[in-house]
């Protein structure tokens, strides 16, 4: 698949044949959503004899977007304040009506004059594909999403004895979970599987990988659909990292695969479990960049209590072969595994942009096999019961234990001013600032009250 940067203008033919699906469908409102670099989902609608305007020329929206925080509060930065415009401009090519007459599309953000605006995370990622593509290499991104069903007040479900990954776990949702993945099929969501999990009324939605603009917009329409489908079942499902003090936390583990030529770069080579050398160079930098870049992926307020050794979240900086405890968790391509080899990061959690996420892991990628980076020694069990020695021999390190420490690694990384752009640093570090400042002497059940659906749609 090859992504335009930027995001194209669609021809007269394109724009009536989108227009012709509205119609035939009955929609009457379209729903233009970007996710800020809060993790959370903003958006414009209009009525659907303006979804035209909504792509060519785009609906307004104040730059301080994109420092909005999760208790709504403003960060401002010297270059984000009250004055300006943008227009948000809806991707129609990736519109999908969602039923009763409304209808969702991805948007991105764009100066009035219509030039990408640096602080848009989904024009960051298509100019990161694009990139990606350049240089002969293709991605393809899976993504696994858990989340806490509650009562529609947002307290816990009522239910029998909890039996993580049970039957009756799935029985006592059986409704909601039919209709959820009916409603999925219907918008074309790959849903590969959906099970109960470790944590009480938790559930997690498996999609399969695509190019990684569609799996980050497939992220959004997903957590969209189960919004939905939660209130019409009187529910509410929470993505946030830990939606109970006393709970399990939910992940947004990514898996990634990559190929040159059609030929898989993880799998056919001499490294180990068949990793190429380019394969082994982009596990590499992966490894070695997460300490740097966790700021994007799990640098919200409660991450850091889901990010803990024992909770197979991934807290070290480590690979092994199907270790759960590693951040990253190399599957190999074997009979079980019908999209072939690939790694999962699972140390991003439910908080993070999806767009800047699949960003920073395709560039940690991409950054190993420019300098090509040597794989470290695998850590085939827990890396937590590592000697010091074994820690070094592996370069096994705990990723950035707190808050503080997260943002400090992110604010002093060249490669992540290299692969964000210093806007996008600089507004990531300004939101999550103003949540360390303001609730990092909080306890943990006020947190976790306070922002349970903060990245919920």
């Amino acid at each position: 698949m090859t992504i335009a940067y930027p995001m194209p203008v669609l021809g007269e033919p394109e724009l009536t044949a989108a227009e012709a699906v509205l119609a035939d469908a009955g929609v009457r409102l379209v729903v233009g959503s970007v996710i800020d670099p809060a993790g959370v989902a903003r958006a414009k609608e209009v009525p659907v004899r303006r979804v035209r305007a909504f792509h060519v020329n785009g609906m307004g929206a104040s730059p301080s977007w994109n420092v909005f925080c999760i208790d709504n509060t403003v960060a401002f930065t010297p270059s984000l304040g009250v004055a300006g415009d943008l227009r948000l401009r809806a991707d129609l090519d990736a519109m999908r009506v969602v039923g009763d007459q409304l209808a969702w599309a991805p948007a991105e953000m764009f100066t009035q004059e219509g030039e990408p605006f640096p602080l848009c995370s989904r024009g960051l990622l298509r100019k990161t594909q694009s990139c990606l593509e350049s240089q002969g290499l293709s991605a393809l991104v899976g993504c696994e999403l858990e989340m806490v069903l509650t009562k529609a007040d947002g307290s816990p479900l009522d239910g029998r004895p909890w039996n993580a990954y049970g039957v009756s776990a799935a029985l006592d949702v059986e409704a909601f979970l039919v209709d959820l993945i009916q409603a999925c099929e219907l918008v074309g969501l790959p849903v590969e599987q959906v099970h109960s999990e470790y944590g009480r009324g938790q559930y997690e939605l498996s999609l399969a990988p695509t190019d990684p603009i569609t799996a980050a917009d497939n992220v959004v329409l997903t957590r969209l659909i189960v919004g939905r489908i939660s209130r019409r079942h009187g529910m509410a499902a929470s993505f946030s990292p830990l939606p109970f003090a006393d709970g399990s936390g939910n992940g947004a583990h990514q898996h990634l695969s990559l190929s040159r030529g059609g030929e898989p770069l993880f799998s056919g080579g001499q490294g180990p479990y068949g990793l190429t050398e380019e394969g082994a160079s982009a596990v590499a930098g992966i490894v070695a960049g997460l300490p740097e870049m966790l700021g994007v992926l799990a640098g919200s307020v409660l991450s850091a209590h889901r990010l803990k050794p024992g909770f197979w979240s991934g807290a070290f900086a480590c690979w092994g072969l199907e270790n759960r405890e590693a951040a990253v968790r190399f599957c190999a391509a074997t009979r079980g595994n019908p999209y072939g080899a690939n790694v999962e990061v699972k140390c991003v959690d439910g908080s993070a942009n999806p767009y800047l996420a699949t960003t920073v892991i395709l560039g940690l990628a991409l950054d190993g096999v420019s300098r090509r980076a040597q794989l470290p020694p695998e850590v085939p069990g827990n890396p937590a019961e590592l000697t010091d020695v074994e820690l070094a021999q592996t370069g096994t390190v705990r990723l950035p234990d707190g808050q503080s420490a997260v943002l400090s690694a992110l604010a002093g990384s060249p490669l992540a001013g290299r692969l964000l752009g210093e806007d996008i640093r600089q507004a990531l570090l300004a939101v999550r600032g103003h949540e360390l400042n303001t609730y990092d002497n909080e306890d943990i059940a006020f947190l976790t009250e306070r922002f349970r659906f903060a990245w919920s749609l």
